[in-house]
């Protein structure tokens, strides 16, 4: 089995953090960046380039809807060298010109190889965090791109789990279909009622902090067959996928 989260995912992400502020619904402007592959491989200069080349604007635009005196997170991996640079460096910018306080505790302490991933390996997968959450502080998640959002979505779990608040999120790409992150309560519904207890026990997430695509994307099973035998093909993907690229998946990926 591939490495995955084994804490629950019991918070799903706010209702008034669902609308995520961004500057593109798809990635073509960002990766036609001529930093971005750079930055992508951890160049925090070119992330710089690129986010003050592309986002500034954007950023000042929004600066009167975002809470004062909040806390900046961006999703980043224990170990970064070589990881995608641009989230951080965003969470960065967004410290400068919002004000407020720039995290750099809490962090990603599973790998997920989520590029490339389609929707189910990306929920056999989850990334799972660690690190010091200020209690009732106002927390803003930063990213580069969000797809299903479950990334987003574990990062607001472990926030509001040791009691932050998480008040809003950035991203520069929001790409997923359904562009608010919230799930709508009619699908949430009709997941309880039609798989009682399988997406707790398959995923280790509760159907409501489910994010809105990925609870969209689990009602197009018609039963709970169906998701377990999707869900066993995923991991043979993904152990496929990852071998082509040299990496053997084992217990030390888990962290």
């Amino acid at each position: 089995m591939p490495p995955t989260a084994t804490s629950l995912r019991e918070y799903g992400i706010p209702i008034g953090a669902s609308e995520p502020f961004s500057l593109f619904e798809h990635d073509t402007d960002l990766k036609k960046h001529n930093c971005y592959q750079s930055a992508k491989a951890g160049d925090e200069q070119a992330a710089f380039i690129l986010l003050k080349e592309l986002a500034l604007p954007f950023l000042i635009g929004i600066k009167g809807k975002l809470p004062r005196d909040a806390i900046f997170v961006a999703p980043f991996a224990r170990e970064s060298g070589g990881d995608n640079a641009i989230p951080q460096v965003l969470a960065t910018f967004c410290q400068s010109i919002f004000g407020g306080e720039l995290d750099n505790g809490i962090v990603q302490v599973t790998r997920v190889f989520h590029t490339g991933a389609d929707p189910m390996e990306r929920l056999a997968m989850r990334p799972e965090f660690e690190g010091k959450v200020m209690s009732q502080r106002l927390y803003v998640l930063v990213d580069d791109v969000t797809n299903m959002g479950g990334t987003l979505a574990e990062l607001a779990n472990h926030i509001q789990r040791h009691g932050g608040i998480v008040a809003a999120i950035i991203v520069l790409v929001n790409a997923g279909r359904l562009k608010r992150l919230a799930p709508d309560k009619t699908i949430i519904g009709k997941l309880e009622r039609r798989y009682p207890n399988e997406i707790i026990n398959l995923f280790h997430i509760c159907p409501l902090a489910l994010t809105a695509n990925e609870a969209q994307y689990l009602i197009g099973f018609k039963t709970a067959d169906e998701i377990r035998n999707r869900r066993t093909k995923a991991t043979e993907e993904i152990h496929r996928r990852l071998r082509s690229k040299g990496i053997e998946l084992t217990a030390d990926n888990n962290g």
